[in-house]
């Protein structure tokens, strides 16, 4: 595809005011406005196709699998159909398993769980401090086998990974390395190549958190290599669902926890019990209702790949206005990388002088924008920035549904907070 063809197809992506519509609950209003949603990194609004698509299955289809009859028979097609959506919004190429769970969390746990079968004392597990819990708990919990945890630390300014460091921590006896490929706090990017290349060098497993990610990105799993990469359809315009990718054969080679007539191979080696079959109709309806934002003919990856990259554009034009807005009002510090000063989700944690994190968040609810204060499990992080005393951060996630107009209104909204004060 040409430059001029690319940019074409990105301003044909359906994105801001053009989908408005097929999200229900965008129609909610308090005091006499419509309510606007920045919540997104905790859990994005869904589309009604999602919503009819659980409630379709519970109308028509609700059975469990491997029966012989027509119900059964129908649910077998709805997990192999979130399976197949899930590979494509991921490209995760052939041979890789799609799982399923309650939440990335529980996956993780289970995760760790089989792999901790295969580590000795003294073998090595490196994470981050740039990370949501959820991708740090579960592996420090390796120490009561004898693992040695290894931290990777900020960067001075305190926005970033040290990737010389992390790499660093990176040797012989390092079996794990957990990493997140954007952070669910300040918004950064990290790069997975250079751990990857490194990993690979020492025989390490390599696992990505792409829950702050996959929202707002193309995730290209086979292209990065990861052995294993986690998500949450919630963050996507889905149910309540966590997904795990494992690389070609990964997750046939781990011991992990089932029942005894459990399938030996992935991806539901590491499901345990009845999956939630009607939650993954809405994972599947999820996904093609991201593909239908862009123009209409081609497979779903390279519709997913042009809806995906024009809803970036857009969210990265409106988190510009927004950045910029905050900047300007005294007493307002932000935190993160300075849009176009490297790669970043739209998403913004900042601080008012005198002004506790929640008493901020509590502000914006009373005009109806809806955020969230605190840490949002990036413990870490919000250690490092001394924060914890002032409640952490107020943080500002957008998404494809928000407009120019909520980013204005949400400024404005901040400036009459501080004034009040």
């Amino acid at each position: 595809m040409s430059g001029q063809e690319s940019a074409t197809a990105k301003a044909a992506v359906r994105v801001g005011a053009a989908i408005r519509d097929e999200f229900p609950s965008l129609a909610r209003m308090q005091d006499g406005r419509p309510v606007v949603y920045l919540d997104g990194p905790g859990g994005s609004q869904v589309p009604r196709s999602v919503i009819e698509a659980v409630s379709g299955y519970y109308e028509h289809s609700n059975a469990n699998t491997h029966g012989a009859f027509a119900t059964s028979v129908e649910s077998d097609a709805v997990v192999s159909g979130a399976r197949e959506a899930m590979g494509d919004f991921l490209h995760a190429g052939p041979g890789a398993t799609l799982s399923f769970g309650a939440n990335m969390t529980t996956l993780n746990f289970a995760l760790a769980h089989a792999l901790a079968r295969g580590l000795k004392a003294g073998d090595e597990v490196v994470v981050t401090e740039l990370d949501h819990d959820g991708n740090v708990a579960p592996w420090l919990m390796l120490a009561e086998r004898g693992a040695v945890i290894r931290w990777a630390p900020l960067a001075a300014n305190q926005t970033e990974l040290d990737m010389d460091a992390l790499l660093a921590l990176i040797g012989p006896r390092t079996r794990i390395v957990a990493m997140g490929l954007a952070s669910n706090a300040l918004g950064t990017i990290t790069d997975p190549a250079p751990v990857r290349a490194r990993t690979r060098e020492v025989g390490a497993t390599l696992v990505l958190d792409a829950v702050h990610y996959a929202p707002h990105r193309v995730v290209e799993a086979e292209r990065m290599g990861p052995d294993f990469l986690l998500c949450s359809a919630y963050k996507f315009f889905g149910p309540h669902v966590g997904v795990l990718y494992g690389a070609p054969g990964a997750l046939d080679a781990l011991a992990t926890d089932r029942v005894r007539p459990q399938q030996p191979r992935g991806p539901s080696r590491i499901e345990t019990g009845t999956l939630n079959h009607a939650a993954l109709a809405g994972v599947r309806a999820a996904v093609d209702a991201v593909a239908g934002w862009a123009p209409a003919g081609g497979s779903r990856p390279e519709r997913l790949r042009l809806a995906m990259t024009g809803a970036d554009a857009y969210e990265a034009r409106l988190f510009e206005r927004l950045w910029e807005g905050l900047s300007g009002l005294t007493g307002v510090v932000l935190y993160g990388r300075v849009p176009g000063t490297g790669p970043r989700t739209p998403t913004v944690g900042f601080s008012v002088e005198g002004i506790h994190a929640d008493d901020v968040a509590a502000g914006l609810a009373r005009r109806g924008i809806f955020a969230w204060s605190g840490d949002f499990y990036a413990v870490t992080v919000v250690d490092r920035l001394d924060l914890r005393r002032q409640g952490g951060l107020v943080r500002l996630g957008l998404a494809p549904y928000n407009t120019e107009d909520e980013m204005d209104r949400t400024v404005a909204a901040v400036r009459e907070i501080i004034r009040e004060r």
